[in-house]
């Protein structure tokens, strides 16, 4: 079922209303980015994604199903319009699937595949930090502990 796009927003997102699927996303990773944004230009035809970028002051665990900054930060999340958290391979194959490029990710349906997918997104979710040039995450959160942006040890704003 395809979603009228909302003209009046130039950058894929839409209103909270019609979302089918919440895309969380680390806005400081370039690589990362990279994808976001060809999502976000796709999703302008279809209007079906969310996108919250965690790493913004403005990011709510409260509106997030309680995913807090550090476990939001160490694999993707996604979340259905239902309150369903999907992760990893999982995640992407669903975002994909709303912005009608579900033949990318459709073979990760299907054992060996799946598991070998979530093998490899899974190392590189341990590493993306150092492989696109940030400090480790340990050190990201000290920082914004130390700046008075965490109300505890892991609930963190920019």
């Amino acid at each position: 079922m395809k979603v009228a796009p909302t003209s009046d927003r130039k950058d894929g997102e839409n209103s909270s209303k019609n979302w089918r699927i919440k895309m969380l996303y680390d806005g400081d990773c370039p690589l990362c980015m990279r994808e976001v944004n060809m999502l976000k230009e796709r999703n302008k035809s279809y209007g079906a994604i969310k996108f919250v970028d965690i790493s913004s002051k403005d990011y709510s665990p409260d509106d997030n199903q309680g995913l807090d900054y550090e476990t939001a930060m160490g694999r993707i999340h996604a979340i259905l319009s239902d309150g369903t958290i999907v992760t990893d391979v999982e995640a992407f194959r669903r975002l994909y699937e709303e912005v009608r490029l579900g033949w990318v990710y459709a073979v990760t349906k299907y054992e060996p595949v799946a598991t070998m997918a979530n093998a490899v997104y899974g190392v590189w979710a341990k590493y993306r930090m150092q492989i696109t040039g940030r400090p480790p995450l340990e050190e990201i959160m000290a920082s914004r502990k130390a700046a008075g942006e965490c109300k505890d040890d892991k609930v963190c704003k920019m």
